[in-house]
Protein backbone atom coordinates (compact mmCIF):
# COMPACT_ATOMS: atom_id res chain seq x y z
CA UNK A 1 0.00 0.00 0.00
CA UNK A 2 1.69 3.36 -1.07
CA UNK A 3 2.15 6.10 1.11
CA UNK A 4 -0.72 9.17 0.66
CA UNK A 5 0.70 11.65 -1.91
CA UNK A 6 -0.09 14.80 -3.58
CA UNK A 7 0.16 14.22 -7.39
CA UNK A 8 1.18 16.94 -9.93
CA UNK A 9 1.42 17.91 -13.31
CA UNK A 10 4.47 17.19 -15.63
CA UNK A 11 6.31 18.98 -18.04
CA UNK A 12 5.00 18.21 -21.51
CA UNK A 13 8.09 18.30 -23.71
CA UNK A 14 11.46 17.34 -22.64
CA UNK A 15 13.81 20.03 -22.79
CA UNK A 16 16.40 19.66 -25.73
CA UNK A 17 19.28 21.54 -23.19
CA UNK A 18 19.58 22.91 -19.68
CA UNK A 19 21.99 24.31 -17.81
CA UNK A 20 21.75 21.89 -15.15
CA UNK A 21 19.90 18.35 -15.34
CA UNK A 22 18.69 17.19 -11.92
CA UNK A 23 18.04 13.38 -11.25
CA UNK A 24 15.53 12.31 -9.01
CA UNK A 25 12.41 13.68 -7.91
CA UNK A 26 12.75 13.27 -3.80
CA UNK A 27 13.18 16.06 -1.54
CA UNK A 28 16.82 16.73 -2.26
CA UNK A 29 16.37 16.58 -6.27
CA UNK A 30 13.28 18.75 -6.03
CA UNK A 31 14.69 21.26 -3.39
CA UNK A 32 17.80 21.32 -5.61
CA UNK A 33 15.61 22.25 -8.68
CA UNK A 34 14.14 24.99 -6.63
CA UNK A 35 16.98 26.90 -5.80
CA UNK A 36 18.34 26.56 -8.77
CA UNK A 37 15.08 27.79 -10.79
CA UNK A 38 14.63 30.73 -8.33
CA UNK A 39 18.45 31.90 -9.30
CA UNK A 40 17.27 32.18 -13.01
CA UNK A 41 19.50 28.54 -13.69
CA UNK A 42 17.77 26.78 -16.41
CA UNK A 43 16.73 23.61 -14.63
CA UNK A 44 15.78 20.34 -15.69
CA UNK A 45 14.25 17.91 -13.23
CA UNK A 46 13.64 14.56 -14.50
CA UNK A 47 12.10 11.20 -12.16
CA UNK A 48 11.53 7.90 -13.41
CA UNK A 49 8.06 7.92 -11.67
CA UNK A 50 6.07 10.32 -9.41
CA UNK A 51 7.62 13.62 -7.68
CA UNK A 52 8.01 12.36 -3.99
CA UNK A 53 6.73 9.28 -4.52
CA UNK A 54 9.41 7.11 -2.62
CA UNK A 55 10.99 7.92 0.72
CA UNK A 56 10.50 11.42 0.66
CA UNK A 57 6.78 10.73 1.00
CA UNK A 58 7.26 7.42 3.40
CA UNK A 59 8.99 9.10 6.48
CA UNK A 60 7.75 10.75 9.87
CA UNK A 61 7.76 14.28 8.66
CA UNK A 62 9.69 15.73 11.10
CA UNK A 63 12.18 18.91 10.65
CA UNK A 64 14.39 18.56 13.59
CA UNK A 65 17.52 19.84 15.14
CA UNK A 66 17.37 18.02 18.30
CA UNK A 67 19.55 15.47 18.91
CA UNK A 68 21.59 15.57 15.43
CA UNK A 69 25.00 14.71 15.14
CA UNK A 70 27.30 17.72 15.28
CA UNK A 71 28.01 17.58 11.00
CA UNK A 72 24.75 17.61 10.36
CA UNK A 73 23.29 20.60 13.08
CA UNK A 74 24.32 23.70 11.14
CA UNK A 75 22.31 22.38 7.57
CA UNK A 76 19.23 21.12 10.35
CA UNK A 77 18.78 24.50 11.76
CA UNK A 78 19.32 26.75 8.61
CA UNK A 79 17.08 24.28 6.93
CA UNK A 80 14.26 25.18 9.48
CA UNK A 81 14.56 28.68 8.50
CA UNK A 82 14.05 27.66 4.95
CA UNK A 83 10.74 25.90 6.06
CA UNK A 84 9.83 28.84 7.73
CA UNK A 85 9.51 30.74 4.43
CA UNK A 86 8.06 28.58 1.86
CA UNK A 87 4.51 29.10 2.26
CA UNK A 88 4.65 32.85 1.63
CA UNK A 89 7.60 31.96 -1.41
CA UNK A 90 5.62 29.32 -2.67
CA UNK A 91 1.65 30.68 -2.29
CA UNK A 92 1.23 26.99 -1.01
CA UNK A 93 1.42 25.22 2.12
CA UNK A 94 3.60 22.53 2.72
CA UNK A 95 2.09 21.40 5.86
CA UNK A 96 5.45 22.87 7.87
CA UNK A 97 4.77 24.15 11.33
CA UNK A 98 6.96 24.83 14.28
CA UNK A 99 5.27 22.52 17.02
CA UNK A 100 8.10 21.29 18.84
CA UNK A 101 9.32 17.92 19.30
CA UNK A 102 8.49 15.72 22.54
CA UNK A 103 11.06 13.05 23.86
CA UNK A 104 10.16 11.31 27.14
CA UNK A 105 12.07 8.18 28.38
CA UNK A 106 12.13 5.83 31.91
CA UNK A 107 15.70 5.24 31.13
CA UNK A 108 18.60 7.88 33.52
CA UNK A 109 21.09 6.85 31.12
CA UNK A 110 19.40 8.20 27.60
CA UNK A 111 18.20 11.30 29.99
CA UNK A 112 21.53 11.72 30.55
CA UNK A 113 22.35 11.72 26.95
CA UNK A 114 19.47 14.21 26.08
CA UNK A 115 21.36 16.39 28.90
CA UNK A 116 24.85 16.04 27.10
CA UNK A 117 23.46 16.60 23.54
CA UNK A 118 21.79 19.90 25.15
CA UNK A 119 24.26 21.14 26.67
CA UNK A 120 26.65 20.67 23.41
CA UNK A 121 23.54 22.53 21.11
CA UNK A 122 23.79 25.21 23.42
CA UNK A 123 26.98 26.67 22.22
CA UNK A 124 25.77 26.55 18.60
CA UNK A 125 22.56 28.60 19.81
CA UNK A 126 19.87 26.05 19.37
CA UNK A 127 17.64 25.27 22.28
CA UNK A 128 16.06 22.63 24.11
CA UNK A 129 14.72 21.97 27.59
CA UNK A 130 14.96 18.94 29.95
CA UNK A 131 12.03 18.03 31.71
CA UNK A 132 11.70 16.90 34.79
CA UNK A 133 9.74 13.94 36.64
CA UNK A 134 6.79 16.14 37.08
CA UNK A 135 7.26 18.06 33.66
CA UNK A 136 7.44 15.00 31.57
CA UNK A 137 4.88 13.42 32.94
CA UNK A 138 2.85 16.42 32.57
CA UNK A 139 3.92 16.84 29.14
CA UNK A 140 2.87 13.03 28.38
CA UNK A 141 -0.35 13.44 30.28
CA UNK A 142 -2.33 11.50 27.25
CA UNK A 143 -0.13 8.28 28.54
CA UNK A 144 -1.37 8.17 32.03
CA UNK A 145 1.59 6.92 33.53
CA UNK A 146 4.56 9.11 34.84
CA UNK A 147 7.79 9.15 33.42
CA UNK A 148 11.24 9.70 35.06
CA UNK A 149 11.91 12.39 31.97
CA UNK A 150 12.54 13.99 28.91
CA UNK A 151 13.58 16.55 26.41
CA UNK A 152 11.97 19.24 24.58
CA UNK A 153 12.45 21.05 21.46
CA UNK A 154 10.74 24.42 20.48
CA UNK A 155 11.64 25.20 17.88
CA UNK A 156 11.77 21.96 15.60
CA UNK A 157 8.29 21.10 14.02
CA UNK A 158 6.71 19.18 11.19
CA UNK A 159 6.21 18.92 7.39
CA UNK A 160 3.57 16.88 5.82
CA UNK A 161 5.49 14.08 3.94
CA UNK A 162 2.04 13.64 1.39
CA UNK A 163 2.31 17.21 -0.09
CA UNK A 164 5.42 19.29 0.88
CA UNK A 165 7.78 17.71 -2.01
CA UNK A 166 5.07 18.30 -4.91
CA UNK A 167 4.18 21.36 -3.56
CA UNK A 168 8.20 22.59 -4.04
CA UNK A 169 8.02 20.76 -7.25
CA UNK A 170 5.51 23.07 -8.57
CA UNK A 171 7.66 25.96 -7.42
CA UNK A 172 10.43 24.63 -9.74
CA UNK A 173 7.18 25.03 -12.94
CA UNK A 174 6.37 28.48 -11.63
CA UNK A 175 10.27 29.74 -11.61
CA UNK A 176 10.63 28.98 -14.95
CA UNK A 177 12.09 25.04 -15.31
CA UNK A 178 10.87 21.78 -15.78
CA UNK A 179 9.69 18.70 -13.77
CA UNK A 180 9.22 15.48 -16.05
CA UNK A 181 7.75 12.79 -14.07
CA UNK A 182 7.54 8.68 -15.32
CA UNK A 183 11.10 10.27 -17.78
CA UNK A 184 13.87 8.04 -15.97
CA UNK A 185 17.88 9.01 -16.72
CA UNK A 186 19.51 6.10 -18.21
CA UNK A 187 23.29 7.69 -17.83
CA UNK A 188 25.31 10.75 -19.02
CA UNK A 189 27.32 11.62 -21.60
CA UNK A 190 30.83 12.45 -21.51
CA UNK A 191 32.99 15.11 -23.71
CA UNK A 192 36.30 16.09 -23.07
CA UNK A 193 36.52 14.18 -19.31
CA UNK A 194 33.35 16.33 -18.09
CA UNK A 195 29.35 15.64 -18.27
CA UNK A 196 28.06 17.13 -21.18
CA UNK A 197 24.40 15.38 -21.23
CA UNK A 198 21.91 12.95 -19.63
CA UNK A 199 20.53 10.41 -21.67
CA UNK A 200 16.80 9.57 -20.24
CA UNK A 201 14.34 7.43 -21.97
CA UNK A 202 12.79 10.01 -24.21
CA UNK A 203 16.03 11.94 -25.35
CA UNK A 204 18.97 13.66 -24.23
CA UNK A 205 19.26 16.74 -22.29
CA UNK A 206 22.46 18.54 -23.29
CA UNK A 207 23.59 19.91 -20.41
CA UNK A 208 27.70 20.54 -18.20
CA UNK A 209 25.93 19.98 -14.73
CA UNK A 210 23.80 17.26 -13.32
CA UNK A 211 22.92 17.01 -9.94
CA UNK A 212 22.34 12.89 -8.98
CA UNK A 213 19.70 12.91 -6.13
CA UNK A 214 18.72 9.58 -6.86
CA UNK A 215 17.90 8.28 -3.19
CA UNK A 216 18.12 4.85 -2.78
CA UNK A 217 19.04 4.26 -6.37
CA UNK A 218 22.18 6.68 -6.57
CA UNK A 219 24.68 4.13 -5.53
CA UNK A 220 23.62 1.85 -8.68
CA UNK A 221 23.52 5.07 -11.01
CA UNK A 222 27.46 5.58 -10.23
CA UNK A 223 28.29 2.08 -10.78
CA UNK A 224 27.21 2.46 -14.65
CA UNK A 225 29.60 5.51 -14.49
CA UNK A 226 32.61 4.08 -12.80
CA UNK A 227 32.22 6.02 -9.63
CA UNK A 228 32.48 3.84 -6.09
CA UNK A 229 29.63 5.44 -3.79
CA UNK A 230 29.10 2.88 -0.79
CA UNK A 231 25.54 3.06 0.28
CA UNK A 232 22.87 0.52 1.93
CA UNK A 233 19.40 0.46 2.21
CA UNK A 234 16.97 -0.46 4.99
CA UNK A 235 13.66 -1.45 4.35
CA UNK A 236 11.17 0.38 7.27
CA UNK A 237 7.57 0.19 8.11
CA UNK A 238 4.97 2.26 8.90
CA UNK A 239 1.23 2.69 9.70
CA UNK A 240 -1.41 5.68 9.72
CA UNK A 241 -4.57 6.26 12.19
CA UNK A 242 -7.46 8.16 10.71
CA UNK A 243 -8.48 11.02 13.06
CA UNK A 244 -10.16 11.20 16.41
CA UNK A 245 -7.98 10.62 19.14
CA UNK A 246 -7.52 13.25 21.24
CA UNK A 247 -5.04 15.35 23.19
CA UNK A 248 -2.04 13.87 22.11
CA UNK A 249 1.42 15.36 21.78
CA UNK A 250 1.85 16.74 17.83
CA UNK A 251 5.56 14.53 17.67
CA UNK A 252 6.48 12.45 20.18
CA UNK A 253 9.20 10.15 20.89
CA UNK A 254 9.42 7.40 23.27
CA UNK A 255 11.48 4.22 23.12
CA UNK A 256 8.60 2.14 22.44
CA UNK A 257 7.04 4.12 19.67
CA UNK A 258 7.22 7.59 18.16
CA UNK A 259 3.94 9.10 16.96
CA UNK A 260 3.50 12.19 14.68
CA UNK A 261 -0.17 14.22 14.05
CA UNK A 262 -0.66 14.13 10.10
CA UNK A 263 -2.10 16.93 7.61
CA UNK A 264 -5.78 15.38 8.45
CA UNK A 265 -5.41 15.04 12.57
CA UNK A 266 -4.69 11.25 11.74
CA UNK A 267 -1.13 9.82 13.13
CA UNK A 268 1.69 8.02 11.99
CA UNK A 269 3.25 5.48 14.36
CA UNK A 270 6.40 4.07 13.97
CA UNK A 271 8.89 2.28 15.96
CA UNK A 272 12.19 4.31 15.94
CA UNK A 273 15.19 2.48 14.03
CA UNK A 274 13.63 -0.37 13.40
CA UNK A 275 14.12 -2.34 9.95
CA UNK A 276 14.53 -4.96 7.97
CA UNK A 277 18.03 -5.43 6.09
CA UNK A 278 17.30 -7.14 2.74
CA UNK A 279 20.48 -8.10 1.10
CA UNK A 280 21.31 -6.93 -2.43
CA UNK A 281 24.25 -7.58 -4.55
CA UNK A 282 25.48 -3.83 -3.54
CA UNK A 283 25.11 -4.73 0.26
CA UNK A 284 27.38 -7.18 -0.15
CA UNK A 285 29.74 -5.36 -2.18
CA UNK A 286 29.93 -2.79 0.53
CA UNK A 287 29.06 -4.87 3.41
CA UNK A 288 32.52 -4.11 5.00
CA UNK A 289 32.23 -0.28 5.28
CA UNK A 290 28.76 -0.77 6.83
CA UNK A 291 30.01 -3.36 9.89
CA UNK A 292 30.44 -0.32 12.16
CA UNK A 293 26.39 1.14 11.51
CA UNK A 294 25.09 -2.21 11.60
CA UNK A 295 26.74 -3.60 14.95
CA UNK A 296 25.77 0.28 16.37
CA UNK A 297 22.12 -0.85 15.66
CA UNK A 298 21.91 -4.37 15.55
CA UNK A 299 19.27 -4.31 18.29
CA UNK A 300 16.75 -2.72 15.96
CA UNK A 301 17.79 -4.38 12.52
CA UNK A 302 16.59 -7.90 11.66
CA UNK A 303 17.32 -9.72 8.87
CA UNK A 304 14.79 -9.75 5.37
CA UNK A 305 14.18 -11.20 2.61
CA UNK A 306 14.67 -10.70 -1.49
CA UNK A 307 12.77 -8.02 -1.61
CA UNK A 308 15.92 -5.96 -1.98
CA UNK A 309 17.30 -7.96 -4.34
CA UNK A 310 14.09 -8.68 -6.75
CA UNK A 311 13.64 -5.13 -6.64
CA UNK A 312 16.96 -4.00 -8.22
CA UNK A 313 17.77 -0.55 -6.90
CA UNK A 314 20.99 -1.66 -5.40
CA UNK A 315 22.12 -3.84 -8.26
CA UNK A 316 25.70 -4.18 -9.78
CA UNK A 317 24.54 -5.11 -13.21
CA UNK A 318 25.72 -2.69 -16.20
CA UNK A 319 22.60 -1.63 -18.20
CA UNK A 320 21.79 -0.31 -21.56
CA UNK A 321 21.07 3.46 -22.34
CA UNK A 322 19.07 2.52 -25.63
CA UNK A 323 17.02 -0.19 -23.67
CA UNK A 324 14.66 0.09 -20.74
CA UNK A 325 16.68 -0.31 -17.42
CA UNK A 326 15.87 -1.33 -13.82
CA UNK A 327 14.52 2.01 -12.65
CA UNK A 328 11.36 2.06 -15.87
CA UNK A 329 10.42 -1.28 -14.72
CA UNK A 330 10.39 -0.88 -10.87
CA UNK A 331 9.52 3.29 -11.32
CA UNK A 332 8.32 3.73 -7.76
CA UNK A 333 9.88 1.43 -4.94
CA UNK A 334 7.24 0.35 -2.92
CA UNK A 335 8.22 -2.92 -0.64
CA UNK A 336 6.04 -4.99 1.55
CA UNK A 337 5.48 -3.51 4.99
CA UNK A 338 6.46 -6.05 7.94
CA UNK A 339 3.44 -7.03 9.00
CA UNK A 340 4.53 -8.65 12.06
CA UNK A 341 6.54 -4.79 12.66
CA UNK A 342 2.92 -2.83 11.62
CA UNK A 343 0.87 -5.15 14.22
CA UNK A 344 3.88 -4.89 17.06
CA UNK A 345 3.90 -0.82 16.25
CA UNK A 346 -0.06 -0.85 17.01
CA UNK A 347 0.19 -3.04 19.53
CA UNK A 348 2.49 -0.82 21.30
CA UNK A 349 1.11 2.56 20.40
CA UNK A 350 -2.34 1.86 21.72
CA UNK A 351 -0.76 0.55 25.07
CA UNK A 352 1.07 3.74 25.48
CA UNK A 353 -1.77 5.96 23.98
CA UNK A 354 -4.99 4.74 25.27
CA UNK A 355 -6.75 7.68 22.79
CA UNK A 356 -5.35 5.34 19.81
CA UNK A 357 -7.69 2.46 20.92
CA UNK A 358 -10.97 4.55 19.67
CA UNK A 359 -9.51 4.79 16.21
CA UNK A 360 -8.60 2.84 13.33
CA UNK A 361 -5.93 2.00 11.32
CA UNK A 362 -5.77 3.40 7.79
CA UNK A 363 -2.88 2.95 6.28
CA UNK A 364 0.61 1.11 6.28
CA UNK A 365 3.53 1.13 3.90
CA UNK A 366 7.18 0.22 3.96
CA UNK A 367 10.43 2.75 2.18
CA UNK A 368 13.85 1.75 1.80
CA UNK A 369 16.10 4.00 3.65
CA UNK A 370 19.16 4.79 2.00
CA UNK A 371 22.45 5.37 4.12
CA UNK A 372 26.27 6.27 3.80
CA UNK A 373 28.46 4.04 6.11
CA UNK A 374 28.91 7.55 8.58
CA UNK A 375 25.56 8.43 8.54
CA UNK A 376 25.64 12.10 6.74
CA UNK A 377 24.92 12.46 3.07
CA UNK A 378 26.93 12.95 0.48
CA UNK A 379 26.85 16.66 -0.90
CA UNK A 380 29.16 17.87 -3.51
CA UNK A 381 31.11 17.37 -6.70
CA UNK A 382 32.80 14.25 -7.80
CA UNK A 383 36.68 14.50 -8.31
CA UNK A 384 36.40 11.78 -11.29
CA UNK A 385 33.88 13.50 -13.05
CA UNK A 386 33.63 17.45 -13.44
CA UNK A 387 30.39 18.22 -13.58
CA UNK A 388 28.60 15.28 -11.80
CA UNK A 389 27.39 16.92 -8.20
CA UNK A 390 25.65 14.12 -5.57
CA UNK A 391 23.33 14.95 -3.21
CA UNK A 392 22.48 11.49 -2.00
CA UNK A 393 22.72 9.28 1.18
CA UNK A 394 20.52 10.75 3.42
CA UNK A 395 19.94 8.03 5.86
CA UNK A 396 16.87 8.73 6.78
CA UNK A 397 17.65 12.40 7.61
CA UNK A 398 16.78 14.25 4.58
CA UNK A 399 13.42 14.92 4.55
CA UNK A 400 13.82 17.97 7.38
CA UNK A 401 17.43 19.08 6.02
CA UNK A 402 15.98 18.90 2.52
CA UNK A 403 15.82 22.31 2.27
CA UNK A 404 19.11 23.20 3.75
CA UNK A 405 20.62 20.21 1.08
CA UNK A 406 19.09 21.96 -1.75
CA UNK A 407 20.41 25.01 -1.26
CA UNK A 408 23.96 23.81 -0.75
CA UNK A 409 23.98 21.91 -3.90
CA UNK A 410 22.68 25.52 -5.44
CA UNK A 411 25.14 27.25 -4.04
CA UNK A 412 27.98 24.99 -5.23
CA UNK A 413 26.55 25.23 -8.40
CA UNK A 414 26.58 28.90 -8.69
CA UNK A 415 30.21 29.42 -7.12
CA UNK A 416 28.54 31.02 -4.06
CA UNK A 417 29.19 31.14 -0.25
CA UNK A 418 27.92 28.02 0.84
CA UNK A 419 24.83 28.09 3.20
CA UNK A 420 26.94 26.03 5.35
CA UNK A 421 30.41 24.77 5.41
CA UNK A 422 30.48 21.77 2.81
CA UNK A 423 33.61 19.71 4.13
CA UNK A 424 31.02 17.27 6.43
CA UNK A 425 29.38 16.53 3.52
CA UNK A 426 32.09 15.70 0.88
CA UNK A 427 31.83 12.46 -1.48
CA UNK A 428 35.63 11.75 -1.33
CA UNK A 429 35.65 11.41 3.03
CA UNK A 430 33.74 7.79 1.98
CA UNK A 431 37.03 6.59 0.10
CA UNK A 432 38.53 6.88 3.13
CA UNK A 433 38.10 4.42 5.79
CA UNK A 434 35.33 2.49 6.86
CA UNK A 435 35.59 2.47 10.59
CA UNK A 436 35.31 6.80 11.18
CA UNK A 437 32.88 7.98 13.33
CA UNK A 438 29.25 6.95 12.48
CA UNK A 439 26.64 9.89 13.05
CA UNK A 440 24.94 9.42 16.47
CA UNK A 441 21.16 10.92 17.00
Amino acid sequence: MPAPLLRIETTPDLPKQAEVVVIGGGIAGVFSAYYLARRGVSVALVEKGLIGAEQSSRNWGWCRQQNRDARELPMATKSLALWDRLAEDLGEDPGFRRCGLLYLSDTEAEIEGWARWRDFAATVGVTTHVLSESEASERGRASGKRWKGGVCSPSDGTADPASAVPIVARGILKAGGSVNQMCAARGIETEAGRVSGVVTEAGTIKTKTVVLAGGAWASSFCHQLGIRFPQASVRSSILSVAPGAEGLPDALHTADVSVTRRGNGGYTLAISGRARVDPTPQQLRFSREFIPMFAKRRRSLALGGLDGWKASHETLAKWRLDAPTPMEKNRILDPRPDQSQIDETLKRARALLPALKQVRQDGQWAGYIDSTPDGVPAIGEVASLPGLVLAAGFSGHGFGIGPGAGHLVADIIAGTTPIVDIAPYDPERLNKSAWGKVADF
